[in-house]
């Protein structure tokens, strides 16, 4: 299986999108992920600027609103939008963890129904405060939509479950079945953002990270498909640690990004 490797523009401290967008490509990565255009009027030039380096893009998405129907109308706009960049695929952060499961099923249904029209594909990402923060609400909504597919981030799970999630095997296997798209970041019981992914302190976390996107991988290549996408994800503050009273980060994001996605070049 090829892997291509994305950089999210988060936290990234370029002066401007087009600097980014530079330095993704001289750093060696295959893509970008970067949110969705205010404008549709944005998105030719984003879309134009990406192809001329050689850039796919992953769209991310957040739904907003008080009300599912308000998420659904939010996801519905971002999404008109985020398609006139030719995306592989549209990450969204979907719903809420308040919401009822009928309440959530009412954007996914929305989310499902535009993808069908609009030809680009929809993960969902396993995020906290989102539908699929935690194992249980995220199985619950895959029995009842089994189409749907997903964006595995489960450092968000890590922290929301206080473990590793090693009572959790048969909810990590069910949900790495419809996983499409990896945000390798390293999460652990008390945050979703390990320090430094390169210290020895954190290699069995690091391993048991690796098990499980070695297990998406499988899977996904069992089923045919011949590239996989990640996105090493680790974010500036507050997902990553300041020193106290000066602010200042403790390891180079860039540098973090860039270790793991050779990392897992190596290793997956």
């Amino acid at each position: 299986m090829n892997y291509r490797f994305f950089r999210s523009t988060w936290g990234m401290e370029t002066p401007s999108l087009a600097d980014s967008l530079e330095q993704i490509r001289a750093g060696g990565f295959d893509g970008v992920e970067l949110g969705v255009p205010g404008a549709v009027e944005e998105c030719e030039e984003i879309r134009k600027r990406c192809e001329d380096l050689g850039l796919a893009i992953v769209v991310q998405q957040w739904t907003a609103g008080a009300t599912a129907v308000e998420h659904a109308d939010s996801f519905e706009q971002q999404y008109l939008r985020a398609i006139q960049l030719r995306p592989v695929l549209v990450n969204s952060h979907t719903g809420k963890d308040y919401f009822n499961l009928e309440q959530n099923l009412q954007v996914f249904d929305r989310a499902s129904a535009l993808e069908r029209t609009g030809g680009v594909p929809v993960v969902h990402e396993t995020h906290r405060g989102r539908a699929l923060f935690s194992t249980n609400s995220t199985l619950a909504i895959l029995a009842a939509r089994p189409g749907i597919r997903l964006t595995a981030d489960f450092s968000h799970w890590c922290c929301v479950h206080e473990s590793l999630l090693e009572d959790q095997e048969e909810a990590v296997r069910t949900a790495s079945q419809r996983c499409d798209y990896i945000h390798a970041r390293v999460g652990f019981s008390q945050s979703p953002q390990i320090t430094d992914p390169r210290a020895p302190e954190w290699a069995s976390t690091l391993e048991t990270h690796l098990a499980w996107w070695k297990g998406i991988a499988m899977l996904r290549a069992a089923e045919g498909l011949k590239d996989l996408d990640i996105c090493p994800e680790f974010g500036p503050a507050p997902y990553m640690t300041l020193l106290p009273y000066q602010r200042r980060p403790i390891v180079e994001l860039w540098e973090v990004n860039c270790f793991m996605r050779d990392w897992l070049r190596r290793n997956l």
